[in-house]
């Protein structure tokens, strides 16, 4: 129902930055709100930031006040800006997106792009 692409991981040293974008196709028109996880080698993911559609933002405590959530309507493109990177960073950063219909809620996800932090 909801394509998530995403693009602009890397390999970069510790303060750098990086921006990642993750592009919607199919039923985006019923989006209500998008976001970024991470996943670390092993199991658990953990949430770094989303937006809703009135473009209210949330952060996680690790991420803020260096990472910034954005996304462009028109374009159906998220984007999440990286900058001051530290090697704990280091994850497989995953595009998500919220769906609503009716009632009914649907979480989708990307693929997920590395990004690697050299100390």
């Amino acid at each position: 129902q909801v394509q998530l692409v995403e693009s602009g991981g890397g390999l970069v040293q510790a303060g750098g930055s990086l921006r990642l974008s993750c592009a919607a196709s199919g039923s985006t028109f019923s989006i209500k709100a998008m976001g970024w996880d991470r996943q670390a080698p092993g199991p658990q993911r953990e949430l770094v930031a989303s937006i809703t559609n009135d473009n209210s933002t949330n952060y996680a405590d690790s991420v803020k006040g260096r990472f910034t959530i954005s996304r462009d309507n028109a374009k159906n493109t998220l984007y999440l800006q990286m900058n001051s990177l530290k090697p704990e960073d280091t994850a497989v950063y995953y595009c998500k997106a919220r769906i609503k219909r009716g009632t009914y809620e649907f979480l989708y996800w990307g693929q997920g792009t590395q990004v690697t932090v050299s100390s």
